[in-house]
């Protein structure tokens, strides 16, 4: 588990919640966010930019004679440059309910500001897109990818979803990276399960680790697989949200690194105003309301777009 320093809170009375929330909801967003759970962890700086080494291949050693030059090495480091940006949710609580159920609303923060967080960073570090389908907040993302399988091409007999893996498996491996792991959609989950060879034995069980409560959820072909519903950018009761048709992304996570600000700030405040989706301005003191607001940073880098494999299926409502 990650160590962090604690949340604080500002601007809060006593009776809402406690002056300082010691680290739970940073640590969940990083165990529910599926492309934290296999991507490289850098430091991120908030006040300059980060720069984080990406390996572009292990140094070459070779044999040398007595007193002859020493062999220059045909290896490298690239250098990528990480920025914090800020991730926010504004969050709207009647009065009543933050006094009357202050156990209550610290628990729903606890759940639901860690699965917020966790969703945002994973859309805009795969997709490129912020929530609501702007341009996201990194300049590279890993659906850059031009190298791409579709799931279902390979028939029962030569391998079915199996083979369409394994293919995508050998396109990275034939750029010259290695195959470390899979982000994967939950729509994928019940296809991998329900996948036979020709006498109707499952052939992938081992899709899931019961009970962990985590992104990462057991291995897919070998290899360790966390699963996320940024994945096809449908995110469950979100209606602005569509299904990309992207059921999975795997490859060489040594080409992908993530940073984290020091720490995530909630403040309150019962006086503030906000404006709503369709422009409204609401006033929390004249509504009654207690206005939470909560702030992080984070960075993604990728290096070599195609040390990574789409895996694309059928968008749902097609």
């Amino acid at each position: 588990m990650v160590a962090t320093a604690p949340i604080t809170t500002s601007g809060l009375p006593e009776e809402l919640l406690p002056r300082t929330i010691t680290a739970p909801i940073f640590e969940k967003s990083v165990e529910q966010s599926a492309v934290m759970a296999l991507a490289r962890r850098a430091p991120l700086a908030l006040d300059a930019t980060t720069s984080v080494p990406i390996p572009l291949d292990v140094p070459t050693a070779d044999w040398v004679g007595q007193g002859q030059k020493k062999p220059l090495s045909t290896g490298g480091i690239d250098v990528k440059h990480m920025t914090a940006k800020k991730l926010a949710v504004l969050i709207p609580v009647a009065m009543e309910v933050a006094r009357t159920n202050t156990a209550g609303l610290y628990q729903q923060l606890q759940s639901d500001l860690p699965t917020a967080f966790a969703r945002a960073f994973d859309h805009a570090a795969i997709h490129g897109k912020t929530m609501k389908g702007a341009t996201g907040p990194f300049a590279e993302y890993l659906a850059m990818t031009s190298q791409s399988v579709a799931l279902g091409t390979s028939s029962q007999g030569t391998g079915g979803i199996w083979a369409d893996l394994v293919k995508g498996m050998d396109l990275v491996i034939d750029e010259d990276y290695d195959y470390t792991g899979t982000v994967a959609d939950h729509r994928l989950k019940p296809k991998l399960l329900l996948a036979t060879d020709t006498t109707g034995r499952p052939i992938l069980v081992d899709t899931q680790t019961p009970g962990t409560n985590m992104a990462s959820a057991g291995t897919l072909i070998g290899e360790p697989l966390a699963y996320s519903r940024s994945v096809s950018g449908k995110q469950r009761r979100q209606s602005a949200s569509a299904d990309t048709g992207l059921r999975a992304l795997g490859g060489d996570w040594s080409q992908a690194a993530y940073g984290v600000g020091m720490d995530i700030t909630v403040r309150i405040s019962n006086e503030a105003t906000y404006v709503d989706e369709d422009g409204g301005v609401h006033s929390a003191f004249q509504e009654n309301l207690v206005l939470i607001l909560a702030e992080a940073y984070y960075g993604f880098v990728m290096g070599d777009e195609d040390a990574f494999v789409k895996y694309t299926g059928t968008p749902s409502g097609s």
